[in-house]
């Protein structure tokens, strides 16, 4: 059984902690044969998330099953220029490795959808990296639309990644 509730200041170190597993886990499948870039230390992932939950900047939630962290989604107004109040977007969300495919990921995404509903936005976007097609997977099937035109690149270490932005009403 998947709970899904708002986080508290003492999830942000296992928050930071599935962030870590399951990005490496995700790298691993978009890109394998690479080295891993190096992430954020733990420490100041934890510092980040802290804060976060602190002063809802994003709001974050956690999924739980039997008191366990499994995976987190945070979530906020859209932090695209250009974009009315009214869109919102889920700025992260993962979920420990052992946990995919079974509800954790649309346990959150049905909990930020209804808190962004709360807050008025009718519209919702996520950024994904190309070729993580677990990802991209879930969120066609979660009802969002590829827009083909948004393709940007970041930067992760060394390795330069293209990400697509999905979008979807929330009406």
């Amino acid at each position: 059984m998947i709970e899904v509730r708002p986080a508290t200041q003492r999830d942000a170190k296992a928050i930071a902690e599935v962030q870590a597993y399951s990005s490496q886990s995700a790298f691993k499948a978009l890109l394998p044969g690479e080295s891993m870039p190096e992430f954020d230390s733990l420490k100041k992932s934890q510092a980040f998330w802290r804060e976060a939950i602190e002063f809802g900047d994003p709001q974050v939630l956690v999924a739980t099953v039997d008191q366990e962290l499994v995976g987190f989604v945070g979530f906020d107004r859209s932090r695209d220029p250009k974009t009315p109040p009214t869109t919102g977007e889920i700025w992260a969300m993962y979920a420990l490795p052992k946990h995919w495919g079974q509800g954790a990921g649309l346990a959150l995404w049905d909990g930020a959808r209804e808190a962004l509903r709360e807050e008025g936005c009718t519209k919702v976007t996520v950024w994904v990296p190309l070729g993580y097609e677990r990802a991209l997977r879930f969120f066609d099937l979660a009802g969002f639309k590829r827009e083909m035109t948004s393709i940007k690149t970041v930067v992760m270490g060394s390795v330069r990644i293209e990400e697509l932005r999905f979008k979807r009403d929330l009406i």
